[in-house]
């Protein structure tokens, strides 16, 4: 590493140090891990599906996309040649 990259690495590291140091004094830091601390207990009592629910559901998802997919397409292909027989009419 030459000296300028020494440079700039003590920059950032002291950019860096000042912005924990300033949110720190702020509170934000305790408020985030307290944050952290009750996002985990509410999880802990969601209830989570099973690997079968699971597998389920996301077939549902799957063949849902697809039914959509084929619509969309089929209404696409109906309206455009609607249009260019208009437009050739």
């Amino acid at each position: 590493m030459k000296q300028n990259d020494y440079i700039i690495l003590g920059i950032w590291v002291a950019v860096i140090a000042a912005v924990f140091l300033f949110l720190w004094q702020k509170g934000y830091l305790a408020r985030l891990a307290n944050y952290v601390a009750e996002t985990r207990e509410e999880l802990r009592k969601c209830t989570w599906p099973s690997w079968d629910e699971l597998k389920g559901s996301t077939v549902v998802v799957v063949i849902s996309i697809i039914i959509l997919g084929v619509y969309t397409v089929g209404v696409d292909q109906i309206v455009y040649h609607f249009v260019k027989w208009v437009i050739i009419q």
